[in-house]
């Protein structure tokens, strides 16, 4: 065979394969139009969307979802829906339209935010206590007057019960070299500690912190903080999503995105429940966000800028990582990695 006719079976396959393509791909007929074409919302606005009929076809009727929740509409083919407490985020608008006994799938791509800017919180420190300086923090939870800490880097993570007062490591579990270990929370006398990029996290004894199992990571990406509300559990992995899991099994649920009044944000690292919150530290950043664990909105910022200027002040020396709330008392303490002084703080409101 000829270099020619190989070149003319070629093309008449490409031209077959294309006609075919053709043939079998699924025509749109219809699209979501958002009025002004808007696209970001604020809790309290109003999503107007319609049908834009491209072939003039005759709709029988359409139906809206907002991910999977169906939606009210206002006439055959028109969206009208107030934002209330809904998620914050991006979200997925979906439209079915039914026409001429069939039927059509059309999505538009939203993003809702609060109607409010976070408030803007100042700290004032109570009282410093010491703190091992060559934990790397990544997690931090009381149980009473005990202090349970994670610390990470690959060969230098661990899990530790912790005198707060005195900085005694009273019992410390170190975790095999090839994990890097990250956020911890205690529920139903577990505690559960997250490693960084392995998709595992594992269980321990309350008391003894000797290892009883293990649970493998779904749709996160990473493994970054953790707190519970006494009933599940809240997962953030680098992203501006924080997951929430069953605290039985540790299956994620759903999950929630963090976003202000203007922005989807991301890279909470540790974690902590206090009073109904969910307070975040941002890596690389010098503050805690306190965010609504009911739609991921940040409700106010505590700027802890200065903070790490009160440590010693050394080469292994980094960012503000460690949240901790002794419930019974009602007291605050934060810390971080490698800082070799633990604060407990009053929040400035």
């Amino acid at each position: 065979m000829n270099k020619r006719n190989l070149f003319v079976i070629i093309t008449l396959c490409a031209i077959i394969f294309s006609c075919g393509s053709n043939i079998d791909a699924k025509k749109k007929y219809f699209s979501i139009k958002t009025d002004n074409n808007k696209t970001k919302y604020k809790l309290g606005e109003t999503v107007k969307a319609s049908i834009v009929n491209k072939k003039k076809i005759e709709i029988d009727s359409v139906v809206y979802f907002l991910e999977d929740a169906r939606l009210n509409t206002t006439n055959e083919n028109g969206l009208e829906e107030k934002l209330d407490n809904e998620r914050l985020g991006k979200h997925l608008l979906k439209a079915i339209v039914y026409y001429e006994g069939k039927e059509e799938d059309i999505y538009q791509k939203l993003t809702f935010f609060n109607n409010a800017p976070p408030k803007l919180y100042k700290y004032r420190v109570i009282a410093e206590y010491p703190h091992d300086q060559s934990a790397f923090t990544q997690g931090l939870e009381f149980i009473g007057d005990t202090l349970y800490e994670s610390t990470g880097k690959n060969g230098l993570s661990s899990l530790r019960k912790v005198d707060y007062k005195t900085g005694k490591v009273i019992i410390k579990k170190d975790i095999d070299k090839k994990y890097f270990a990250e956020g911890i929370t205690i529920i139903n006398n577990k505690v559960f500690q997250l490693t960084w990029q392995s998709k595992e996290g594992f269980i321990y004894d309350l008391n003894t912190l000797e290892k009883t199992g293990s649970f493998a990571y779904n749709k996160s990406k990473e493994g970054w903080g953790l707190c519970n509300d006494g009933n599940q559990i809240y997962k953030s992995d680098g992203t501006e999503k924080i997951w929430i899991l069953d605290a039985e099994n540790l299956a994620e649920k759903t999950y929630i995105e963090v976003a202000t009044h203007n922005k989807v944000k991301s890279k909470f690292n540790e974690l902590e429940w206090i009073e109904g919150k969910i307070y975040a530290n941002t890596w690389q950043k010098d503050g805690i966000a306190v965010i609504n664990p009911s739609n991921g909105a940040v409700e106010a910022v505590i700027n802890l800028s200065g903070l790490r200027e009160k440590v010693s002040q050394h080469s292994d020396l980094d960012v503000l990582n460690g949240i901790a709330y002794k419930k019974d008392t009602k007291q605050l303490f934060v810390t971080g990695k490698n800082w070799d002084k633990l604060f407990e703080i009053e929040i400035i409101k």
